[in-house]
């Protein structure tokens, strides 16, 4: 047996990681005109024509020619499913369903026999309890509905009109239910009004938090997830993704980093980025690709070979395999058995860093490349900036990306987007594939990937401390 029932909105599908879980009773609420009858009539719409699962729209104040009349417009022919017993659209007075719902086999329960319902929708529980004052009685009609529903293995809906949008105050029937929707309509920017759908709850179902924007179109609700955007076919299609080796941010990646692709990770000063950087340079080389680093001042080579060591691997038995390589910009002290992979960029122009970087560039990589040599570079841009200057990125910057697009190889660089201002942050984020962001508020660490290749984006992840390999986790 199915877990999940599909909502027939694919978009809210997505949210719910698969749907509404079976047998739920989820509570629809909104303002008048946020379209909470399209959905709740979309998801029986969707169950009897293509999940063979019949239905039941319960009214209290619209006629069922009127019903027919509005779902026709979106394409829906809801008489002819009524005739086929998919469906059934019942006008009763609240107070008959009441009176029916503490009746042994009354009418309510006669039709959920008669056409095996699956889906229910109730519109809605501000008519069911107009008129009754006793909170007591308006809780325990949600009770009767919720339990005759789960009875019958009846997944339902229950539209709430939200008469005032100000109102704060949780109704009862939010803590009676099993999951509660809010669908709203508000101004944007003073220009057009947004139609937001948010989850507030909903058991037994692991969601995407946060406001997803929805449209009403000629075939009903289409609702666009948060944080998603287009994904880059040209970079992805035929691309194997290399993981970072950090399980959540694989998930966020489909996979892992794709290779012939260019991030940006953006952080603060107090932000710890190392393990992060670190995990995805040995996931590279236990790829087999090569690796070159562009050193900090931040990370100097001991501790970087002690980082390497918690994950097994030797840093001086990586450079003896020509393994690795590092471009280095300060004249410091470089431990025995490093040397040979160090090259040498300190005290050079903007020109004369331009010209030494390619040509070691050419010596090391063209020839592994013709090969099939994988490469990898992390690049940590704070140092161009302090020593070369911010002016330097914006012409260097895409010269080196186009020339790493161009043999395929796959690139980290770090930036503090703060320090280096909105122009040049601004101007990497669109010449790179991704971005990456990590930042330290009061006493947590954040991590939040904004942009990739897949199209994908996150919702602010904490970075935990573990004993284990990748020694983070993201949460």
């Amino acid at each position: 047996m199915n877990t999940y029932i599909e909502t027939g909105t694919e978009g809210l599908d997505y949210i719910l990681n698969g749907g509404f879980p079976v047998d739920s009773s989820i509570l629809l609420e909104g303002a008048p005109g946020t379209g909470k009858t399209i959905l709740g009539m979309q998801f029986l719409y969707h169950g009897a024509v293509n999940r063979n699962e019949s239905g039941i729209y319960i009214t209290f104040e619209e006629m069922p020619d009127q019903i027919y009349k509005e779902m026709q417009a979106f394409g829906w022919d809801i008489k002819k499913l009524e005739k086929e017993n998919k469906l059934r659209v019942i006008c009763m007075s609240p107070e008959v369903l009441l009176q029916q719902m503490k009746k042994p086999n009354g009418i309510l329960e006669q039709i959920i026999k008669e056409i095996d319902c699956k889906r229910i929708v109730v519109d809605s529980l501000n008519l069911l309890h107009y008129g009754i004052d006793d909170q007591l009685k308006k809780r325990q009609s949600v009770y009767t509905l919720r339990n005759i529903f789960r009875k019958y293995e009846i997944t339902s809906l229950l539209i709430n009109e939200q008469m005032n949008r100000n109102d704060s105050e949780i109704p009862f029937s939010s803590y009676v239910v099993d999951g509660v929707i809010k669908l709203a309509l508000e101004e944007q920017n003073t220009i057009y009004r947004k139609r937001t759908l948010e989850v507030l709850k909903m058991r037994g179902c692991r969601i995407q938090e946060g406001e997803h924007i929805y449209r009403i179109t000629d075939s009903g609700m289409y609702l666009v997830p948060a944080l998603s955007m287009f994904e880059d076919l040209a970079v992805t299609e035929n691309q194997n993704n290399i993981p970072t080796g950090i399980p959540g941010l694989d998930n966020m990646l489909a996979g892992g980093i794709p290779r012939g692709t260019t991030f940006v990770l953006d952080t603060n000063s107090k932000a710890n980025y190392k393990y992060i950087t670190t995990s995805i340079i040995i996931s590279r080389i236990l790829a087999g690709e090569k690796v070159i680093m562009l050193m900090g001042s931040s990370m100097t080579y001991m501790e970087l070979d002690h980082i390497f060591q918690l994950y097994g691997i030797e840093l001086k038995q990586l450079v003896t395999n020509e393994e690795i390589y590092f471009i280095e910009h300060y004249d410091r002290y470089i431990p025995e058995g490093i040397q040979p992979a160090i090259i040498r960029v300190e005290n050079l122009s903007n020109e004369e860093y331009k010209k030494v970087f390619r040509e070691r560039l050419d010596n090391l990589v063209l020839d592994t490349i013709d090969n099939g040599q994988r490469w990898f570079i992390f690049y940590d841009l704070n140092t161009i900036v302090s020593l070369q200057g911010k002016d330097f990125i914006n012409s260097y910057y895409t010269e080196i990306t186009a020339l790493i697009n161009s043999w395929e190889m796959s690139m980290i660089a770090l930036s503090n987007f703060t320090e280096i201002g909105k122009e040049t942050s601004s101007f990497l984020e669109r010449t790179s594939n991704g971005v990456f962001q990590t930042w330290v508020d009061g006493n947590y660490q954040y991590f939040q990937l904004k942009k990739s290749p897949q199209g994908n984006m996150s919702q602010p992840m904490l970075v935990e401390n573990i004993p284990s390999k990748p020694f983070i986790r993201l949460v």
